[in-house]
């Protein structure tokens, strides 16, 4: 823009001052050859004297003549001007012309140079309105570049937050999927050995709860026996009383075996009851967690899908408006 207003003010000063030569040749030629004139092509009844001076006076009024006529033809070589060059070389051509037939040449030359100032001037309005148009358009259009470029860098900086938070989200679900894995392959191991565990109790109480019954029944026919008062019996009793202590002695040993292993189990099913309630509730957190995550970052994948189709828009509309100021460019800023 600096190089079109540049150019344009460059070229408006060489115009006014076009404009100025052309008054100021337009002036010398009105009061300065006035008088020739008058005499060179104003005399239609001339006397003898007169008529034997009219050579000089011609000779004088022709002077004038390409004198102005020079006048222009320097300045459009100081100015470089093709206009005032061609009105030179116009100029040139109706001096010869009108002095051939007699003309007044300085009606054709005033003529010619009112001419090319209005065509100066017209050409300058033309200029200050294509300047004006050059100037809106330019300026809306930089314009409209700044906010669909800062549009662009607002959805891509939303787009790259979205995609970066989803991918934040998918990897904290992949994290929870897998910890999940773990927990079912934890819990599946408790239960296969809570179930082994149980079943080893069963068997085991139940082989310790026969032979406990065993014994008792044992000391019960030992006890009874031993209890008759008879000489038969007297003599054995030493011994069974021996066996029956024995006897007492396991019997004591399996009861408190199986009170033992009942303990065990409580306390096995225990824990396991424990661990398997934290189980449940680390899986419904992570569950819920994973739901809620996997959804978060399912709207996150659509709004930037949505952002993207957005940008992509915005980008048509920015390519639209760099080519329309390209070629804006192109007709309003000169070239070097």
């Amino acid at each position: 823009c600096m190089t079109k207003a540049e150019d344009f003010e460059a070229e408006t000063k060489s115009r006014s001052e076009e404009l100025k030569a052309l008054a100021e040749a337009k002036s010398v030629i009105k009061e300065s050859v006035g008088g020739a004139q008058d005499l060179s092509y104003g005399l239609n009844q001339v006397s003898f004297l007169q008529a034997a001076q009219s050579s000089e006076i011609t000779s004088s009024a022709r002077l004038a003549q390409f004198e102005a006529m020079r006048f222009v033809r320097d300045l459009a070589k100081k100015e470089r001007s093709a206009e005032l060059a061609q009105l030179a070389s116009r100029m040139s051509s109706a001096i010869r012309v009108s002095s051939n037939n007699g003309v007044d040449p300085f009606a054709k030359v005033k003529g010619l140079i009112q001419d090319m100032v209005e065509k100066l001037e017209k050409e300058a309005d033309q200029d200050s309105t294509h300047k004006a148009f050059c100037d809106k358009e330019l300026a809306e259009t930089t314009e409209k570049k700044s906010d669909k470029t800062g549009d662009i860098e607002k959805l891509s900086t939303q787009i790259d937050r979205m995609s970066a938070t989803s991918a934040q989200l998918k990897e904290e679900v992949a994290a929870l999927q897998k910890a999940l894995a773990g927990l079912f392959s934890s819990q599946a191991e408790m239960n296969k050995l809570r179930a082994e565990e149980k079943g080893a109790f069963v068997q085991n109480k139940a082989d310790m709860e026969q032979g406990l019954q065993g014994v008792k029944m044992a000391l019960k026919i030992l006890k009874k026996y031993y209890a008759k008062e008879d000489k038969d019996h007297a003599a054995g009793e030493g011994a069974g009383a021996s066996i029956i202590g024995l006897l007492e002695v396991v019997e004591s040993d399996f009861t408190k075996g199986v009170a033992e292993m009942s303990a065990t189990e409580e306390n096995a099913l225990y824990s396991y009851d424990a661990q398997t309630k934290e189980n449940e509730i680390e899986k419904a957190t992570k569950d819920q967690d994973v739901k809620y995550k996997s959804r978060e970052a399912a709207n996150l994948d659509q709004s930037a899908s949505e952002s993207s189709s957005d940008r992509a828009g915005v980008q048509a509309e920015l390519d639209a408006v760099l080519e329309y100021l390209r070629k804006m460019e192109e007709q309003c800023i000169a070239k070097a």
